[in-house]
């Protein structure tokens, strides 16, 4: 840990210009700041969405169509944000007195026309990585929800810790996601599962249900299967 003083004295440089350049870094994630200072954070850089959209793209449309088929007509369910969450809406369009409610731009994109669905947005601070909206006004539009079925991404899953994210916002909306819903799967293709790229977790409770890919081994997904989850390997297209 580094505190603002010690800075300002090596880079010959005024207290709150210091301050300033933490709190950029803070923003990007580089650092966490500290009483008096900051810490480096050890952890991967975050991804845009743009970057992960093509990355195991028939795996993520596997999980969506699966995902997807488990929806019924009439039920009121909630889109996470992300890539694989998204593409289940193409998926969706059609699906008789369906409310989604969703906190992602990517779901918001493919529904956009599907006129025989009611689409609502959470809203609150767009996460221009993510994709997603963040933050109180987020999570007060929650406390307001329930949802028959609430479908999150991840960033990485973990059996003993949970969904992995990279910014306690991210998780902390999770987390109220999956108390707000009857039924819960986490979407996540086999390259994530058992990973911890950051610091951030949201606890996934014993009776959700993982839908990953049919390339995820059997030593990937016992872990999760032991801890309470039901895994399901969707098939191939």
């Amino acid at each position: 840990m580094a505190s603002v003083e010690e800075l300002s004295a090596q880079f010959g440089v005024t207290a709150s210009t210091i301050r300033r350049d933490l709190g950029q870094l803070t923003s990007q994630g580089l650092i966490a700041r500290t009483y008096g200072g900051a810490i480096a954070l050890d952890r991967q850089p975050e991804s845009s969405l743009r970057q992960r959209s093509s990355e195991g793209y028939q795996a993520k449309h596997d999980i969506a169509r699966w995902a997807a088929q488990q929806v019924k007509p009439g039920e009121t369910i909630l889109l996470d944000a992300g890539t694989t969450v998204g593409a289940m809406g193409e998926y969706l369009c059609d699906v008789p007195g369906l409310t989604v409610v969703t906190a992602g731009l990517t779901a918001l994109e493919a529904l956009a026309d599907a006129d025989h669905v009611r689409v609502e947005c959470i809203g609150g601070t767009l996460r221009h990585l993510s994709q997603g909206f963040v933050g109180p006004i987020a999570e007060a539009s929650l406390q307001r929800l329930t949802f028959d079925r609430a479908f999150l991404g991840a960033d990485a899953v973990n059996a003993s810790l949970g969904i992995c994210e990279a910014e306690l916002e991210q998780t902390r909306l999770k987390e109220m996601m999956i108390e707000r819903a009857g039924t819960v799967y986490v979407l996540a293709h086999a390259s994530k599962l058992g990973g911890r790229p950051f610091h951030a977790w949201a606890p996934i409770p014993p009776g959700t249900t993982l839908v990953t890919d049919d390339s995820a081994t059997d030593e990937q997904t016992e872990p999760f299967t032991s801890a309470g989850l039901t895994v399901v390997c969707a098939p191939g297209a």
